[in-house]
């Protein structure tokens, strides 16, 4: 946790993604070796810089990830097993080659980025797609559907294919999302995937690290009071749903907690 710690905690964009990704795979996987990993995608990106034509075209170099990635190695979107956790943890992603669309995203932008591609992460609400960095770029990438690239018009469809149902897209859905941003969705991916596994043990690690994070988020804080409060540390509950109530006293489950604070006390 110290290493993961460290990386989050300088400025946004010296935060090695892969790194970071690597040390929250490590509490599930102790004996996991970083450099191996981080090989492994120096590797890809060689044998992409190789393929790569001579002019640098944007949407050529998109191709030729895309070829290297989907087509030769085998990259895909798990759709059989979604909430798999194993689809949350870069060295699982790298080895199976099968994750979600974020973490599909993480191993794409760390190529991108060792080939002096910079791409950046767009978290649209319930779907996760990748853009070139650079003013009015156009296009979209979108990892878990074999690098499909998108327009703006298709990010709207995409999200209603997400949704089932009519959905606008909000300027902002397209606004790209800052490496702590990455990180904290995939730990609240991995939060909901162990609640509703009942794993309250992994759930409360994991909020660990999100609150290293953001610290003193309410919402976080809550949800580790109520996970306490289920384990029977009613001490630590009674810290954190305090603490909860005091940055958000008129929060719509606000009478909630101070019954349960109550009946604790």
């Amino acid at each position: 946790m110290q290493n993961f710690y460290q990386e989050i905690h300088q400025p946004d964009a010296q935060i090695d993604l892969a790194k970071a990704s690597l040390y929250l795979a490590q509490q599930e996987y102790p004996k996991l070796d970083i450099d191996e990993y981080l090989n492994a995608l120096d590797t890809m990106a060689q044998e992409i810089k190789e393929r790569l034509p001579d002019s640098f075209y944007p949407l050529k170099i998109i191709q030729t990830i895309n070829h290297y990635l989907f087509e030769d190695l085998g990259f895909e979107g798990n759709r059989t097993d979604y909430y798999d956790p194993r689809n949350s943890f870069l060295n699982q992603v790298i080895d199976r080659r099968t994750g979600i669309p974020i973490t599909l995203s993480v191993v794409y932008l760390e190529i991108a980025k060792r080939l002096d591609f910079p791409m950046v992460g767009i978290g649209m609400p319930g779907h996760f797609i990748i853009r070139p960095n650079f003013e009015e770029a156009g296009i979209f990438v979108d990892a878990y559907n074999q690098g499909e690239i998108l327009f703006e018009q298709d990010c709207e469809q995409r999200l209603q294919e997400v949704y089932q149902q009519p959905v606008k897209l909000e300027p902002h859905f397209l606004e790209p999302v800052t490496n702590q941003q990455i990180l904290g969705r995939i730990l609240t991916n991995l939060k909901y995937i162990y609640l509703n596994g009942q794993q309250f043990f992994k759930a409360l690690t994991i909020l660990e690290y999100i609150l290293l994070i953001f610290p003193n988020h309410p919402l976080e804080l809550r949800d580790r009071g109520l996970i306490y409060y289920h384990l029977g540390e009613t001490q630590k509950a009674s810290q954190d749903l305090g603490f909860y109530l005091a940055l958000l006293p008129d929060a719509q489950d606000a009478q909630v907690i101070r019954q349960l604070l109550e009946k604790m006390n």
